[in-house]
């Protein structure tokens, strides 16, 4: 996909698109912050990115603390890496007449159980679009 803004056709598409670590870091922020990384603890903008671990360290004064585009979102507290949480992302939100657990788990080759609670968390943050929680 040569145009970064351009988003994944087909869930070919968003497979390959969303394997390479970096380019989910960056989408993810992307669509998060789009002026601009800010720090979720602080609100701060003076920001580190420490591309080894695909962190970022606040540099505010009083905060100095590390996050990730995880952070506050969705995707926080999971093990799930991020290739198959966009992946999952894109599944429900282009499946029209809806996706199950067991799709994902088959689809993304994780068991049921994390299917289940991938699935739970995309509805709930698509339930409340208002909490901005996808970013």
């Amino acid at each position: 996909m040569e145009n970064e803004k351009e988003f994944p056709k087909s869930l070919l598409q968003a497979a390959r698109y969303f394997q390479d670590p970096d380019v989910c870091v960056d989408f993810v922020a992307s669509m998060r912050w789009p002026d601009g990384v800010t720090c979720p603890h602080c609100q701060g903008k003076r920001v580190s990115y420490l591309s080894s671990r695909r962190i970022w360290k606040c540099m505010a004064k009083d905060c100095h603390k590390q996050f990730s585009v995880k952070t506050g979102s969705i995707f926080e507290d999971s093990p799930i890496p991020l290739d198959k949480w966009l992946t999952a992302v894109w599944l429900v939100v282009n499946c029209k007449n809806g996706v199950s657990s067991y799709e994902i788990a088959r689809d993304l080759k994780v068991t049921q159980k994390s299917a289940w609670f991938m699935l739970h968390r995309i509805r709930e943050a698509m339930r409340d679009t208002r909490t901005h929680k996808f970013g």
